[in-house]
């Protein structure tokens, strides 16, 4: 026992040097930071075609005879040769056309310059530049359409826009028109101005003329919903949540915990409503009423944006605050399609290339110390948030 009792003492007395040094590390980081304002980050592409044909290949290998792979390997070569042989026919005559184009704006600049020395001085001014003339470029029709991915894990602080945000920028200055992009979005939603920066990074998809998909295998959730709706499409789970269309606000009030403890508190404002409810006063009915009145306004809004985004739906129907299962909302025009994500990349992966674009941040050692650590308290919070919604779910 003796033994014991000195082995704890040594275990307690190594893990509160460890600690005390992480914090050292942890603060000597932080101050080497602290005028650095702005983390570099960088996109990751991962080409989830590729990914896809691997498989394929992997379970025709073993699932097919060895001549029966040898010359599905060989017909597999062809097509990538003629592939190939496509795709430089495409780039010579890109540089050609460009090269064609190229000269007549020269000539065009020459024959301007000659005409500028044979014109009056008043002529002259008025002619116009080769930058102002139009030329037609003849490019070829461009094919090899693209599919662009990214995932949307939803807190209630909808902290993941800040990612989404610079993995759309990315997409939309390098995209053309043909190419789509998919949303695989999970979110039992949170704050309503946090989802609605979401939403409207969102609309920075369609206003840039693209096609744009919202996927949901498990949850799209009240501000969750509301990213959504955006969409041209959207797919659900059989049995992903979707809807919750309503807004609701919790406060504990501890004002008779205090009074009972014979504790003062005060609060000062100046205006009538910049405080309603409070978790410290006594909150009186014209306070609870004036909550409640903001609730209904932000119902409103949010009806509102919905039904711009999908007219032909019956809100009043469906923004009752229930939620339904992928195919009820079929059925109530929730979402277009019953289908999850994943059957719906591996049916584009035949006609489109398919990129999953994700931008990561890489974070100095305090900042990601700190970030564990509030990470690992927010999931904890999550967790019991999410099992309190769970419990009013039905359950199989």
């Amino acid at each position: 026992m003796e033994f014991l009792s000195e082995y704890g003492m040594f275990l307690a007395k190594v893990v509160t040097i460890v600690i005390a040094l992480i914090v050292i590390v942890a603060a000597i980081a932080s101050a080497g930071q602290k005028n650095k304002k702005h983390f570099e980050g960088h996109i990751e592409v991962n080409n989830l075609s590729e990914e896809i044909q691997e498989v394929k290949e992997g379970m025709l290998k073993e699932l097919l005879s060895d001549e029966e792979f040898k010359e599905l390997a060989k017909q597999k070569r062809k097509e990538e040769k003629a592939e190939q042989k496509k795709n430089k026919e495409k780039a010579k005559a890109l540089a050609k056309s460009a090269k064609k184009s190229k000269s007549s704006v020269e000539e065009l600049a020459d024959e301007q310059a000659q005409e500028t020395k044979e014109k009056p001085e008043s002529e002259s001014d008025v002619a116009e530049s080769p930058d102002d003339q139009e030329t037609d470029i003849d490019t070829p029709d461009k094919d090899g359409a693209k599919m662009f991915v990214l995932n949307f894990e939803g807190d209630v602080e909808a902290s993941d826009v800040e990612n989404l945000r610079e993995e759309i920028t990315a997409i939309i200055t390098s995209a053309n028109k043909q190419d789509k992009v998919l949303v695989r979005l999970e979110s039992p939603g949170g704050l309503v101005h946090a989802y609605g920066l979401a939403a409207s990074q969102l609309s920075r998809i369609k206003e840039a003329g693209l096609e744009l998909i919202v996927a949901v295998d498990q949850v799209a959730a009240s501000g969750g919903y509301m990213m959504a709706c955006v969409a041209d499409k959207i797919i659900a789970a059989p049995f992903a949540v979707v809807g919750s269309i309503g807004v609701v606000a919790e406060i504990p009030n501890f004002h008779r915990l205090l009074k009972h403890n014979k504790v003062d508190y005060e609060q000062h404002t100046a205006g009538e409503y910049k405080r309603t409810l409070t978790m410290f006063a006594e909150n009186t009915d014209a306070a609870r009423e004036k909550f409640k009145q903001e609730l209904e306004e932000t119902h409103v809004l949010f009806k509102q944006f919905i039904t711009a985004n999908r007219p032909d739906l019956n809100i009043e129907k469906v923004a009752t605050g229930e939620h339904w299962y992928g195919t009820q909302a079929l059925e109530l025009g929730l979402i277009d399609e019953v289908k999850t994500s994943d059957d719906y990349i591996i049916s584009t992966s035949d006609d489109m290339d398919v990129f999953e674009i994700t931008y990561r941040v890489k974070r100095p050692l305090a900042e990601r110390f700190s970030f564990s650590v509030q990470s690992a308290m927010e999931r904890v919070l999550m967790s019991l948030w999410q099992k309190h919604i769970q419990s009013r779910l039905f359950r199989s």
